[in-house]
């Protein structure tokens, strides 16, 4: 990290509220059983963690279909893409983002010293990166919801590597779809979360996978005691549950389909193949997101990201507040 950076480079701003119908956060409103194995793994906490979290990088390579030695455990998936563009990026250098996207890209970019090169989101896989340190995307987009298929994607892969640049790739959505993870491929490191799937935010439990020079590269670079071993024990568990994740999925894509539908009769409505939408509502948001607030129901303000104006992002939660959010929306 550059510390001159520091000095300049702001905060972003992101989702979360008190309301008591927060769709401004794209966390899953249920969470797997998993309180007997928190609480079985406080004892441990009062010991350092094991480094190499050999059971939950085990869970994580069964979860993407990897090698446990390519599972590097960190503390989020927001930790992982620290990791993976320290490891990548010197002061001066340029990176590949794509807009609009989630904003901590271009803010870690910024704090290595190094200028962020913006690209619109469905230009990015057409750009020579020869010229790049990084290149970046995000499967599905934040806030667009939009997922290039896989032969692409690893298309643009193997562009990157002939060119001699690593591609970031940011799957903290992916495991809403049913498109399988560049996890192991060469060239690429690639961010996961479990606060989005598994609703636990705080847990703060993540892993980069890379192979190769990147995956020593990133071993060498990651903190000690990077995850915690209540963290580590309870994304174990949620990885290996699949019952949960294949139901979660079913849910998120029927309701997201249904909301789609509703909203489209009034709004400009994006198609997404993530837990939450996009909507022009046509105008400056912020009137229509104070009067939702007034009615205890929070919405993402979408102008905060680079390019939208108009627009808002709402998460796909369970039936009941869906239907409280498109009653209130298409009476607005």
């Amino acid at each position: 990290m550059d510390p001159d950076a520091t000095a300049s480079v702001g905060r972003v701003p992101h989702g979360s509220s008190d309301a008591v119908y927060d769709f401004s956060a794209n966390c899953n409103p249920r969470v797997p059983d998993v309180r007997s194995v928190y609480d079985a793994a406080f004892e441990t906490a009062r010991s350092y963690p094991n480094e190499t979290s050999p059971d939950y990088r085990a869970a994580a390579a069964e979860y993407v279909d990897c090698a446990p030695e390519q599972v590097i455990p960190t503390a989020g998936g927001m930790a992982a893409l620290r990791l993976a563009i320290e490891v990548t990026v010197n002061p001066r250098d340029s990176v590949l983002i794509p807009v609009p996207s989630f904003g901590e890209y271009a803010r870690e970019v910024q704090l290595q010293g190094a200028t962020p090169t913006f690209v619109p989101y469905n230009e990015l896989l057409a750009v020579d990166p020869s010229e790049h340190a990084l290149a970046i995307i995000c499967t599905p987009n934040n806030p667009t919801g939009d997922l290039p298929d896989r032969d692409r994607l690893l298309a643009f892969a193997a562009t990157c590597r002939d060119a001699g640049t690593p591609l970031l790739v940011d799957e903290a959505f992916l495991d809403f779809t049913d498109q399988s993870s560049l996890a192991g491929t060469r060239g690429v490191v690639v961010a996961r979360s479990l606060t989005k799937m598994f609703g636990l935010p705080g847990l703060r439990a993540g892993f980069a996978v890379a192979s190769g020079e990147l995956r020593e590269r990133l071993r060498t670079a990651v903190p000690p005691w990077e995850l915690g071993s209540p963290a580590a024990a309870v994304g174990t568990h949620c990885l290996r549950a699949t019952e949960f994740v294949n139901e979660t999925r079913e849910r998120v894509q029927s309701e997201r389909k249904r909301m789609r539908r509703a909203l489209a009769s009034r709004f400009e409505v994006a198609d997404s193949r993530a837990p939450f939408l996009l909507i022009d509502v046509g105008t400056d948001p912020k009137p229509l997101i104070a009067s939702l607030r007034s009615r205890d129901i929070a919405v993402r303000d979408a102008t905060t990201f680079r390019g939208l104006d108009t627009h808002i992002r709402v998460a796909v939660r369970l039936p009941d507040e869906n239907d409280r959010l498109v009653e209130v929306l298409l009476d607005a």
